[in-house]
């Protein structure tokens, strides 16, 4: 059947599958992807039916991982690098920006670097630091890389089969709580354009733009706040470089209200930009200023303080609240 209703860890699973089954230039490199199917199971079952050229465990050493990809994708191939955990990238974040986001330009043009990087992103698990962090503004700071996420089975699917397809190199953030959230995968759909938002819920009072682990929350508070009469549309960005800022341009001049979610630290987060850029653009039709709602500008607490830490319901209602006040 070509619709599935499949946990999101799931849908990545079944998008891998079909890209090695596809093409035989990709590749799927990591940490324990192989034998154990990831830390997470998103690789399950791979390696036993691809073989152990093509699912490959690594070393422990994030950045051999990456400087071998690169030099992979140089000999034509389309490597699929897993890090295991946000946290982890750091090692690596030389190649990727020194070398992977770079080397296109440095060969004006005559040369391509299809790497997709896969990194499970944020918290809500009870982990430490280093395992439940949101790098992602760092990647979207640097020219060179487009950085995607997506927020629900369906594009998990599909937004992973056309980073891998594409021959730029791709950060692909999976928001790891909403790994088991399940959801209908078409695999014979037509897939939108990588880079456009998508309006996950239509309304008229005032915009929540999200993307990722924060989708499901604001959705919960755009019906929570439909039962006060308050009509919220929630747009589900799915691109954070390149950004879709005409569509959040389109919402906020229908609703004149906007606040940003996400779960990385509000201080020089991808909110600032959106901010910034909409308040240039929408200044006139903006009947409050843009509002941010994300994580703290500290360093990720223990499991205990988890949902302290980690912008929530409450939280973002108030920032509603706050905003359709002025």
């Amino acid at each position: 059947m070509a619709v599935q209703k499949l946990p999101i860890a799931k849908a990545i699973n079944e998008s891998l599958r079909t890209a090695l089954e596809t093409d035989p230039k990709v590749l799927v490199m990591g940490e324990d992807v192989g034998k154990l199917g990831g830390v997470f199971r998103v690789t399950d079952g791979l390696q036993k039916d691809f073989g152990e050229d093509r699912v490959i465990d690594t070393p422990l050493a994030e950045s051999g991982i990456v400087g071998t990809a690169i030099g992979l994708a140089l000999r034509g191939y389309r490597p699929v690098v897993e890090i295991q955990f946000d946290g982890f990238v750091f090692p690596a974040y030389d190649q990727i920006v020194t070398q992977l986001a770079k080397m296109h330009a440095r060969a004006l043009g005559k040369v391509k670097v299809p790497v997709v990087v896969r990194i499970p992103y944020g918290g809500g698990i009870g982990a430490v630091e280093h395992h439940s962090e949101s790098p992602e503004a760092l990647f979207a700071h640097v020219a060179g890389l487009k950085v995607v996420t997506p927020s629900n089975s369906s594009d998990a699917y599909w937004m992973l089969q056309q980073a891998i397809q594409s021959d730029d190199p791709v950060i692909f953030f999976e928001p790891k709580r909403r790994y088991w959230d399940k959801g209908e995968v078409d695999t014979e759909a037509v897939p939108g354009d990588l880079h456009k938002a998508v309006v996950a819920r239509e309304g008229t009072d005032l915009t929540l733009v999200a993307y990722g682990p924060m989708v499901k929350v604001c959705l919960e508070a755009a019906t929570a706040a439909a039962e006060e009469g308050t009509s919220i549309e929630v747009l589900d960005l799915r691109s954070i470089s390149p950004l879709d800022f005409d569509a959040v341009q389109k919402s906020v001049e229908k609703t004149r209200h906007l606040v940003v979610v996400h779960e990385a630290p509000v201080f020089l987060g991808s909110g600032a930009e959106i901010a910034a850029r909409i308040t240039e653009r929408c200044f006139y039709h903006l009947e409050a200023p843009v509002l941010r709602v994300g994580g703290y500008h500290a360093p990720y607490p223990p499991a205990r303080l988890e949902e302290e830490y980690l912008p929530g319901l409450d939280r973002v209602l108030d920032a509603v609240d706050r905003s359709l006040a002025y």
